[in-house]
């Protein structure tokens, strides 16, 4: 009955979880974005003493401070998800995540007095004083997601503790759990997708209200500071991106073999753009391959052999479809998104025309928001499912973490309700931020 029960748990709890991270990730991400834009902002507007940067600074600190709040709200959430979908990992390995835990409570609430600070102090602090706070705030937001981050990059190349016969745990080092092989690549990763998902985002925004005719100064200067933070960070992705194919191969080659559909251990491997893995025939057709480029990508050798799933058991693969197509996804988008970066460089620099009347190109931007943050989705499901079977690779299994509580289905159910009240009350009040008349502006450059 126990194994049933944990059995029936499995599903709920994968589903909430998988949920609550995929919700809170895109308001972790505009928080770590977001506060350069507005420090930018501000900053040039003392710089040029110019009123339309202070006014884009201001409306955007006020939306900011309602995503944040919203931040917060997911992100308590998922904290106590751990413990309560997962108690056997936080019972395990809860001294050794204990500290970049803790560590990103304290980058938390240093965000979060300067969040009240900075809000509270337009027209109250000097202009140079008030720019000063909003410095903080963003140092604070990429602290807070590098130390949660680390944590996933323990889960993905554990290290740092034993555990005896019993599976206790023995011999905790903290920081070497954190700082483990996979922590440079993986948080490098995230940071730069959250800048460009902010940026491409931003710009999205932008787009559409020029494209519905609000053509001003402000709408203008606000698409060009999306844009650019999107398109350059969207540049950077692309080494950081390999830099983190290099790291999986190394870690966790299981993983590698699942996101390229690889069945067969061999040398000279080919890198594989689309296809279908199928666990039946063990083989990925309708793919297209470039040979040895897959040996060259993860390890810089044509020669070097690249793992097969088969070299491994079979009750240790991943879902392997859903790992192929959402690295599809994740890379596919990533290169358009470089594309249109260098794209809006050209037009920004070097635009012949007002860049503000190609209407192909503002649409362009306009779907780059929303496939920014699938590329973002698909690489998260690329790592947590990609680890799959495990919760802590090669030491716990997922299913051997699951509460044995009653009620998770319930308890999925209730947190669905609360997400969409939450999401919901997110729109209005972000529409009615949206929507307060500004102050007259001139249109001249």
């Amino acid at each position: 009955m126990l194994l049933l029960a944990d059995s029936a748990n499995l599903l709920p709890a994968r589903l909430q979880m998988a949920f609550t991270l995929g919700f809170h990730i895109i308001f972790a991400c505009i928080g770590m974005g977001l506060p350069i834009l507005i420090v930018v902002a501000e900053w040039l507007s003392l710089k040029k003493k110019d009123p339309v940067w202070r006014l884009i600074a201001q409306r955007w600190s006020k939306g900011f401070a309602v995503l944040f709040a919203v931040g917060a709200v997911s992100g308590t959430v998922l904290s106590f998800e751990l413990g309560l979908l997962w108690p056997d990992f936080m019972g395990t390995f809860g001294p050794v995540v204990g500290l970049p835990f803790t560590l990103e409570g304290f980058a938390f609430f240093t965000e979060g007095i300067f969040v009240g600070i900075y809000l509270y102090g337009w027209n109250r602090l000097s202009a140079f004083h008030h720019w000063l706070c909003g410095i903080p705030i963003a140092i604070a937001g990429t602290a807070s997601a590098w130390f949660v981050v680390t944590t996933n990059s323990f889960m993905n190349c554990p290290q740092g503790f034993e555990l005896d016969a019993d599976g206790k745990l023995l011999n905790v080092q903290p920081w070497t759990a954190m700082l483990n092989p996979a922590t440079g690549a993986q948080t490098t990763h995230m940071i730069v997708a959250a800048y460009m998902v902010t940026g491409f985002l931003v710009a999205a925004f932008y787009a559409w209200e020029i494209l519905r005719g609000r053509n001003t100064l402000y709408q203008r200067r606000a698409l060009t500071l999306g844009v650019l933070m999107g398109g350059v960070f969207a540049l950077v992705q692309g080494p950081v991106g390999h830099w983190a194919g290099h790291a999986v191969a190394v870690t966790q080659p299981i993983k590698l073999a699942a996101m390229e559909g690889q069945w067969e251990s061999e040398t000279y491997a080919p890198l594989r753009i689309g296809g279908i893995p199928d666990p039946e025939t063990k083989t990925t057709p309708y793919s297209i391959e470039i040979p040895a480029m897959l040996s060259v990508l993860a390890y810089e050798n044509p020669a070097a052999e690249v793992k097969g799933l088969n070299a491994f058991p079979e009750d240790e693969h991943p879902p392997v479809l859903i790992v192929h197509i959402a690295f599809q996804i994740m890379v596919g988008i990533g290169t358009l998104l470089i594309a249109i970066g260098l794209w809006s460089g050209y037009l920004l620099k070097w635009g012949t025309s007002d860049w503000s009347t190609r209407k192909l190109w503002l649409w362009t931007l306009f779907v780059s928001g929303p496939a920014t943050v699938l590329a973002m989705e698909a690489g998260w499901t690329v790592t947590e499912v990609g680890r799959q079977p495990w919760i802590v690779h090669g030491y716990l299994r997922t299913a051997d973490a699951v509460t044995k509580s009653p009620g998770v289905w319930t308890i999925f159910c209730v947190t669905m309700l609360i997400y969409l009240v939450l999401t919901t009350g997110c729109i209005l009040v972000l529409r009615i931020l949206a929507k307060r008349p500004m102050p007259e502006l001139t249109d001249a450059a």
